[in-house]
């Protein structure tokens, strides 16, 4: 057996996580598993790295700030390295350049173009344990490059497909992933499996456990990742191909993204391009729009809302008032009090009335619904910031999600 161990900032903060980590390595290898491993910086060493480029000049050069950051996991691989050393375990660091990963040269957002590792595998079948910085590769001249934030997922992932592993297990500092966030509703479930798509779908809506790129390209390539806590000895949620043998709950859980401001445009006239005209300047500034919606009025006039990540809003705001006026608009409004609240499942596509009892179940809980946007597997809605936990206890609830034995 074949697999890659992935390690986040928490799991590695300090000698004695990796400590405790060089354990857990060293238990799968005493067993006999050929195992590669995969580590991030120590928590909030990265932020530590760039806060001091920023000092140093607050727009730094893009090359220079990923040669920089991508000194963090090479500190962990190498601590690591030696503590398995200490243990009796034979195994070797390498950087992302060292272990074969190649990108494009998008400095700080780097993708993934190859990874060409038969080196780690040699290690492997020698039954040595071969550690790599995540987060990181170079692009074809050489020069080191980094993934952006929760790039490590990505590695591991990308590893444990070019080494034909036959899992990826990514270790962190939850259980693994619930029906909904813990934090709000104490009895909701951890899930003992959960699909590509759902996955997908927790994660594009801001849940924390797995980063997005990660999932599809473990999709892509039908590669199951075991998430796991580095804490806890229990076994954690596996994410893997949808089983159709299997009956489904209608819906698997509740998400929710409170990072949300709403803008809308009122009065536009209606003619071909409008909607190109609004949003074309929006994506050109790289802000990622989500929720649309378009209203046409008998005087034949629009209507157009649409949703921004709040950090993103001032600039929006200001590029919309700009190309409002353009477009002689009547009026401009922004809220970024809203926020989003989505039920996800795949049931959804075998049952009927998915939408109804989700709008019902808001309508009694005293929740107005500003927007409304489905999918095959989602159904989301815009709703106030404020009522987000009693949006999502009462849908829980409502679609049986709550854990009884809690």
């Amino acid at each position: 057996m074949r697999i890659v161990q992935k390690f986040g900032g928490t799991s590695v903060a300090g000698v004695e996580r990796i400590r405790h980590v060089a354990e857990l390595v060293k238990a799968s290898w005493e067993q006999g598993i050929e195992t590669a491993v995969v580590v991030s910086a120590m928590s909030g060493e990265t932020n530590r790295l760039i806060a001091l480029a920023n000092e140093m000049m607050p727009q730094a050069v893009e090359r220079e700030k990923d040669a920089l950051i991508a000194t963090g996991e090479q500190v962990t691989a190498s601590l690591l390295a030696i503590e398995l050393h200490r243990l009796g375990v034979p195994a070797y660091s390498y950087t992302g350049l060292q272990a074969g990963f190649i990108t494009d040269s998008q400095h700080s957002r780097a993708r993934i173009l190859d990874v060409q590792c038969d080196h780690l595998s040699t290690h492997l079948d020698a039954h040595e344990v071969p550690i790599v910085t995540g987060f990181q590769g170079a692009n074809a001249y050489g020069h080191i490059t980094t993934l952006g934030r929760g790039g490590s997922d990505t590695s591991a992932v990308a590893l444990a497909i070019a080494l034909k592993a036959d899992s990826c297990d990514i270790y962190t500092d939850v259980d693994g992933v619930y029906s909904t966030d813990p934090r709000i509703v104490h009895c909701a479930k951890k899930l003992d499996f959960i699909s590509y798509e759902e996955m997908l779908e927790f994660a594009s809506l801001g849940a924390k456990v797995l980063e997005t790129r990660s999932v599809g390209l473990a999709m892509r390539h039908h590669m199951p990742i075991h998430l796991r806590s580095s804490f806890h000895n229990i076994s954690g949620t596996l994410v893997k191909d949808e089983d159709n043998n299997m009956e489904r709950a209608v819906i698997t859980g509740v998400a929710y993204n409170r990072d949300e401001a709403k803008i809308t445009i009122m009065g536009i006239p209606d003619c071909p391009g409008v909607a190109a005209g609004v949003l074309g300047p929006i994506a050109q500034a790289s802000i990622n729009v989500d929720v649309i919606v378009q209203n046409v009025s008998e005087e034949r006039y629009n209507d157009i809302t649409f949703t921004v990540p709040r950090s993103d809003y001032a600039q929006a705001m200001h590029i919309v008032t700009e190309v409002s006026q353009k477009l002689q608009a009547r009026k401009v409004l922004g809220d970024e009090t809203v926020a989003k609240v989505s039920i996800i499942g795949v049931g959804m596509r075998s049952h009927a009335g998915v939408a109804n009892q989700m709008f019902a179940t808001l309508a009694k809980a005293g929740i107005n619904i500003q927007m409304i946007t489905t999918s095959e597997i989602k159904i989301t809605v815009v709703i106030c910031e404020k009522q987000v936990d009693d949006a999502i206890k009462a849908l829980h609830t409502s679609f049986d999600l709550d854990d009884v034995t809690v």
